[in-house]
């Protein structure tokens, strides 16, 4: 495929026209050479119409708008991939806002390292909702685990990363096997260290996520986060040939002890409290999906 650009932005997006509609006003405020990147939204099947959405900003961004039957967003991100023209691929979220010089950050990054994958840093832009915070807080913390604290980042969120477009066309893209928006991701970081590949957090890349969250939607999150993280282990457990093993007890106290040691006393207890709920939902989404795979690796 013919690169014209050297970024292409691509967001799936699905029933949430308000929510991409913010979205795209931030990226017409990015501050880079608009002759440099692209942006290619892909509805995944919503309901109600977007071409009204995309339409407002039609004529301040290089813009391509595809449909396609709901499949999920491993699917249409990889549908983005498909139509992308640029020489890097930058995955974000329809509820997401990446910060004016995203793209500036990203060029420097890539001019020092081209052939890695780069993950950013994502900001909860709801600082007064509580299950908000906690749900950021829990990021926080899986991205001070994996990217951090280890020699080797593994594990970036599809709303905030980027690559070359080549490398992910051979890797065959997100695996759109897993069932919901739930750690094909992190399957696909996965499969990108397996083939050799590297990854560099930069948190100067930064996005500002709009994720408004109740109770009832952080349980179901949750739970659907233990339902992927089981197809995750599974696929791991196949390409290595090795056990399904999950993250060791120590991970998970420090889970709990860790918004106590970020937030103030009074927020960092009520988060901790949730995040303790969502790790029950977790697990329940776990054994829940477990017991409905029809083969388990011994």
């Amino acid at each position: 495929m013919a690169q014209q650009y050297l970024f292409s932005i691509i967001i799936p997006t699905y029933n949430r026209p308000e929510r991409l509609s913010n979205c795209l006003d931030s990226l017409t405020q990015i501050d880079y050479p608009r002759a440099d990147f692209e942006v290619v939204v892909v509805d995944d099947g919503s309901k109600m119409s977007l071409e009204p959405v995309v339409a407002a900003v039609k004529d301040k961004l290089n813009l391509t708008f595809v449909r396609q039957i709901n499949a999920g967003p491993a699917s249409a991100r990889n549908t983005g991939a498909s139509k992308a023209q640029g020489k890097y691929l930058v995955f974000t979220d329809d509820d997401c806002a990446p910060a004016s010089d995203w793209l500036s950050k990203l060029a420097v990054r890539f001019w020092s390292a081209p052939d890695v994958m780069i993950g950013g840093h994502t900001i909860n832009a709801l600082k007064e909702n509580l299950y908000s915070i906690a749900s950021q807080t829990l990021i926080d913390y899986l991205y001070e685990y994996y990217n951090t604290n280890s020699l080797q980042p593994n594990f970036f969120a599809s709303n905030n990363i980027a690559l070359r477009a080549e490398t992910f066309r051979l890797l065959g893209g997100f695996d759109t096997s897993f069932p919901l928006a739930a750690a094909e991701d992190r399957e696909f970081c996965d499969r990108w260290l397996y083939k050799g590949y590297k990854m560099i957090y930069a948190p100067e890349v930064q996005v500002y996520h709009t994720h408004e969250l109740t109770l009832r939607k952080l349980w179901r999150q949750h739970f659907n986060y233990g339902r992927g993280a089981f197809c995750f282990h599974k696929i791991r457990s196949n390409r290595i040939s090795q056990p399904i093993k999950v993250e060791p007890l120590s991970f998970y106290l420090d889970l709990l002890t860790y918004p106590i040691s970020r937030l103030s006393s009074k927020i960092g207890v009520l988060v901790t409290a949730l995040i303790f709920i969502s790790q029950i939902a977790n697990a329940a989404g776990f054994f829940w999906e477990r017991s409905h795979s029809p083969s388990i690796p011994s």
